[in-house]
């Protein structure tokens, strides 16, 4: 009998965004924990607080910032912001190193730095949201 191993074995979950395989007729499946763990992410930022049914407090908000002056102080309270979201709702799955948050124009560019906690793997998320 085959031992199971719930650390490494094996994920299944839809793929973000949502994709279709035409060639199979089927949603998008990731299976590799460190790119679900990316997923999950860039959910979380990409979701404003409310959005969410049944999850009134899921997600970061971080859209809302372009009615404010983007400077230093606004990157910062962006930091704090993303850190206390991954922890409420991601702390299960990753821990986080360092948040980073550069604003230009439009756009926050967001560099996470953070360990999966079934593996213990290193990864790095860069990702830009157009504000």
């Amino acid at each position: 009998m085959p031992i199971h191993d719930p650390i490494h074995a094996p994920i299944t979950a839809l793929a973000f965004p949502l994709a279709i395989d035409r060639g199979r007729a089927e949603a998008l499946r990731e299976t590799q924990m460190g790119a679900h763990a990316d997923q999950m992410l860039r959910m979380l930022l990409l979701t404003d607080p409310g959005e969410r049914p049944y999850r009134p407090t899921y997600g970061c908000g971080i859209r809302r910032m372009v009615f404010s002056p983007l400077n230093e102080s606004a990157a910062s309270l962006a930091q704090v912001t993303i850190l206390a979201a991954i922890r409420e709702h991601l702390s299960s799955v990753l821990e986080v190193e360092t948040v980073d948050v550069r604003f230009t124009e439009s756009t926050a560019a967001i560099r996470i730095v953070y360990r999966l906690r079934t593996t213990g793997e290193r990864r790095l998320l860069n990702t830009e949201v157009t504000l």
